[in-house]
């Protein structure tokens, strides 16, 4: 028995004296070139740790603690390389390149991959194939304890066709756009998780700079209220779906196979039925629509349902061909056409909405592609009540509270050397707008501090257009959290993409991925690279002042002139006078200059531009076709 016991000790001592390296360092992976590269791990205490390199070798004793670090000078932009890694047992890497390495981070339209926007950039997609062009997919998970040291899964993996569905849409975009230029190898490291707001990023020293964040987070710190509330949510979940099941007569009596439709009501797809007979109501509804076909031969069909509130599950001729569980992401599912048949043939979809406005949205695609035939599938659809249900309870989502991200996302980030960040967030934090520039101030400085790099460029994109457009001039969160990222830019080292034309009034996440990434790479060319003369953005406000009724407004970043861009009439522009009410405003381009008035505001005071979660019309561009950035402003 106590040789058995002696044995297992031994062993066990001797798996845990081995050389572990972080899934950072590891095959593939790019290091930043032109600077100190830190390289570390853990092994037993006291044990000597040797790595060779390029033909030379670099020694260290790990602490009592196991850690060690070995730091490599400065390295010129190539590869690929090995490097071999010795204690008592030997790592070798291999395909190690030096480039440039961008931390991708924020929520959802940054961690937004390019597998959602593949039917939009089929032929980038197609030409991929890069081993220049890297990424390291950090795993969506948080923590409060303390931070980690490690990701628990993540690997380099190069562009190509199947490996790039995976990348960041806007970071792949600047990817392209930097290696194009430059021709260095592109690692990106792609943390990023969606509704994240930005105090879920902020470590915890961070987080007490702002006392109510601060006390959120010390609820969660020891990890058991995080669990009664996912064991809760849990159970709510499952109850209210197990309940929807149980009672949607759809299921019950196998809908999706039924031709009878003689008792079902019809609805004009897209649309909500919160605006028809059924009214607001949550539950599963199902829809039918007949269409006819000539001859058709085997091959793949396509069908594109738009978006869809909230879940939904799609069966043609009764055969299932597609699910997706919430409302988010575009509805494309492929099937084989053999279950299409000559003659008439049926779509039934079982629509899952959960609480809100369930439909179908509006002023997206909804078709059916078969070969080179395009069937429009909007219309008159049948519906049908599955069953009434109460609202699903609203959960707590424990993963977007304070500091929990940057502990398990950030954090094991901090011994390796970038060239910059690229950030796209905000939406999280538009019900409390005002607060956003500290947050980010907080946010940049702890990470340039814990990074060790104190000059780390920060590159963020502001908000685009989003929701209804409103026919007058109007409050909005949306607004007042572009003004506050512009503000941001007062930090040293710090650009912004605008983005105000690149939205989707119906879509959160807009699909023009392209666009952002190439305007992050010329904010990056700029501040980055040294392209000092380079235009990178479009009107910034500078300032203004008033001459007779008129607002004269002065703008930087004008490039080779200023165009009120698709018409003779320059929109967007609101002022007020003593009184704050905004009213639109006439506006012309004189020069250099902006001139706004309303003949019925004989002294305005205050001026507004593209002010509104989707300034729709709002058309101020320099001639180098990139939009002036939104604004308020005051006289002084």
């Amino acid at each position: 028995m106590k040789k058995i016991i002696l044995l297992t000790f031994l062993i066990s001592f001797a798996i845990n004296a081995q050389i572990k390296l972080p899934r950072l360092i590891s095959d593939g992976m790019i290091l930043q070139r032109d600077t100190k590269i830190n390289i570390w791990g853990w092994a037993s205490p006291k044990e000597n740790i040797e790595l060779d390199f390029k033909g030379k070798k670099y020694k260290t004793i790990t602490a009592e603690d196991g850690k060690w670090t070995i730091q490599l000078p400065s390295q010129k932009a190539g590869g690929p390389f090995e490097m071999t890694l010795k204690g008592i047992n030997t790592i070798v890497l291999k395909n190690i390149l030096f480039g440039d390495v961008w931390l991708c981070s924020g929520q959802s339209n940054m961690e937004l991959p390019m597998d959602r926007l593949k039917d939009k950039y089929k032929e980038v997609i197609t030409k991929s194939e890069n081993s220049k062009i890297r990424q390291f997919l950090v795993p969506d998970e948080y923590y409060f304890e303390k931070e980690r040291n490690d990701f628990s899964t993540g690997a380099w993996v190069e562009a190509n066709p199947q490996n790039v569905l995976q990348f960041t849409g806007v970071g792949y975009f600047f990817a392209l756009e930097i290696y194009e230029k430059y021709k260095v190898p592109i690692g990106l490291i792609n943390s990023a998780l969606g509704g994240s707001p930005a105090e879920s990023w902020i470590n915890e020293e961070g987080i007490k700079k702002f006392p109510e964040y601060y006390q959120e987070f010390l609820k969660f710190k020891d990890g058991k209220l995080e669990k009664e509330i996912d064991a809760n949510d849990r159970k709510v979940s499952s109850d209210w779906y197990k309940l929807l099941n149980d009672t949607d007569l759809g299921l019950k009596n196998k809908w999706k196979n039924t031709t009878d439709v003689s008792d079902w009501k019809t609805m004009n797809i897209p649309g909500y039925w919160a605006d028809g007979e059924l009214g607001n109501l949550n539950g599963p509804v199902w829809f039918k629509k007949e269409f006819t076909l000539g001859k058709i031969k085997e091959s793949q069909a396509k069908i594109i349902l738009g978006r869809i509130v909230d879940a939904d599950s799609v069966f043609v001729n009764g055969s299932f061909v597609g699910t997706t569980s919430y409302q988010y992401p575009p509805r494309i599912y492929f099937f084989n056409s053999s279950i299409l048949k000559e003659g008439k043939n049926e779509i039934t979809i079982r629509v899952i909405n959960n609480s809100g406005r369930g439909g179908f949205v509006t002023d997206k695609p909804y078709e059916l592609i078969i070969d080179d035939k395009t069937i429009d599938l909007k219309g008159s659809w049948n519906y049908k009540l599955g069953s009434k249900m109460l609202p699903l309870p609203g959960q707590t989502f424990v993963r977007w509270k304070p500091v929990g991200l940057y502990n398990a996302m950030i954090a094991p980030i901090k011994n390796y050397s970038l060239k910059g960040v690229l950030w796209y967030q905000g939406e999280a934090n538009t019900k409390k707008p005002l607060e956003y520039t500290a947050l980010m101030e907080t946010l940049i400085n702890t990470w340039r501090t814990e990074l060790k790099q104190e000059k780390l460029p920060f590159l963020l994109v502001q908000l685009p257009n989003f929701m209804d457009p409103k026919p007058e001039p109007t409050e909005s969160n949306w607004a007042v959290l572009r003004q506050q990222q512009s503000k941001v830019l007062e930090i040293p080292n710090t650009g912004m993409a605008v983005a105000i034309d690149l939205g989707e009034w119906n879509d959160i996440h807009p699909l023009n991925k392209s666009d952002v990434g190439k305007r992050l790479a010329l904010q990056a060319r700029k501040l980055v690279y040294g392209e000092k003369k380079l235009v990178t953005s479009g009107p910034i406000f500078k300032s203004m002042e008033q001459k007779d009724e008129q607002l004269v407004l002065s703008f930087d970043s004008l490039g080779t002139g200023l165009m009120n861009k698709g018409g003779n009439t320059l929109n967007g522009f609101a002022v007020a006078g003593a009184d704050g009410k905004f009213v639109w405003a006439k506006a012309t381009i004189e020069g250099d200059k902006v001139m706004v008035w309303n003949n019925d505001i004989r002294n305005p005071v205050k001026v507004r531009y593209a002010w509104a979660d989707n300034p729709f019309n709002a058309n101020l561009y320099n001639q180098e076709n990139l939009p002036a950035s939104p604004f308020e402003a005051g006289l002084k």
